[in-house]
């Protein structure tokens, strides 16, 4: 019984031969001509299922997108502050979403803002992908950047 084929049954043949296997008779292909019938344990195969997908969710990552706000006044120390943030959640395989907003007259001098993301770049560079350069989008600049892999 383990593993040959029957061939073309009725469906109460096909029972017949699953209670006398002590097994359960589980339809695989509806679609076929004729449907494909399996005669296994569906209760030890669900299990089996289950396990399955728990290791693969073991396995798999969850990467999240941290965001990082700055403005164009932002001074030099408090920089260096989010600087290491940044590289932190790097570590953590974390995506990094750095965010410079433009207040009220700021907005003419974005100038300011594209040079203090370069600065940030240029220091991150060794350690990080830039998924996205920086791009002003309204009032905001936005550059994303990636743990390398």
């Amino acid at each position: 019984m383990e593993g040959k084929q029957l061939g073309v049954l009725s469906l109460t043949d096909a029972l017949a031969e699953a209670t006398r296997a002590g097994l359960d008779l589980v339809e695989v292909s509806p679609t076929a001509a004729p449907p494909v019938c399996r005669i296994m344990d569906y209760g030890k195969f669900r299990y089996q299922q289950s396990k399955k997908s728990q290791v693969s969710k073991k396995s798999q990552t969850v990467v999240q997108v941290k965001e990082i706000r700055l403005r164009p006044k932002t001074e030099e120390h408090d920089l260096e502050v989010k600087v290491k943030h940044i590289k932190k959640f790097l570590e953590q395989h974390n995506k990094v979403k750095i965010s410079m907003m433009f207040r009220g007259r700021e907005i003419a001098y974005t100038d300011i803002g594209r040079k203090i993301m370069e600065d940030i770049k240029s220091t991150l560079e060794d350690g990080c992908a830039i998924d996205q350069q920086p791009k002003l989008e309204g009032r905001n600049m936005i550059m994303i950047l990636s743990p390398k892999k």
